[in-house]
């Protein structure tokens, strides 16, 4: 696989950070919320919401590098279909990994917690305190955090077509090591 067929290596990195960050995250916020209300739960949410604030800030510069640094031609033998579903999901990705960690953001503001990334810098309320925003909020992360996980499966699944079943090379494009040589 010859270079420029490859994302750049700061975006494997990221990719990578950001993916591991997010399944984190989400397995987290699954198992908090289903813990009685505690001193744990409030430590535990810190840090679901530590992790979370630090996706959305990823993703940002993520973001960046993508704009700077252009990723690869997708194979010359997708269809037309095939690249439509590719954007597409990168696409929703890309929104859904901000969308996520503000809606939750936006959430505790309304619910009148503050937000303080690891417990050092206090993070401005976003709305004002609203507790039936907040419940409203609090249906909308949810719902997005659960189309996230079903567009990670797609992109999991699509991955995993092309190396078993294409056998195109096209997961070592993000592969932390590259091709077997």
């Amino acid at each position: 696989m010859k270079p420029n067929e490859r994302y750049a290596p700061p975006a494997i990195l990221l990719h990578w950070l950001i993916a591991g960050l997010i399944i984190a995250t989400f397995i987290w916020g699954l198992v908090v919320s289903d813990m009685p209300l505690s001193p744990a739960k409030f430590k535990y949410i810190a840090w679901h919401k530590w992790a979370g604030i630090s996706v959305l800030a990823l993703v940002a510069v993520r973001l960046l590098v993508r704009l700077f640094k252009r990723p690869p031609a997708l194979p010359a033998h997708m269809n037309s279909m095939e690249r439509l579903l590719a954007h597409g999901g990168h696409l929703a990705l890309y929104l859904l990994m901000f969308a996520v960690p503000l809606t939750g953001w936006l959430m505790s503001s309304a619910y009148g917690f503050p937000v303080v990334l690891f417990k050092l810098v206090p993070l401005p309320d976003l709305v004002a305190q609203d507790e039936q925003l907040a419940a409203t909020l609090k249906t909308v992360h949810e719902t997005l955090n659960w189309l996230m996980a079903a567009c990670v499966v797609g992109h999991v699944l699509a991955a995993v077509k092309h190396h078993v079943v294409d056998k195109d090379g096209m997961l070592y494009r993000m592969s932390l090591r590259g091709p077997r040589q």
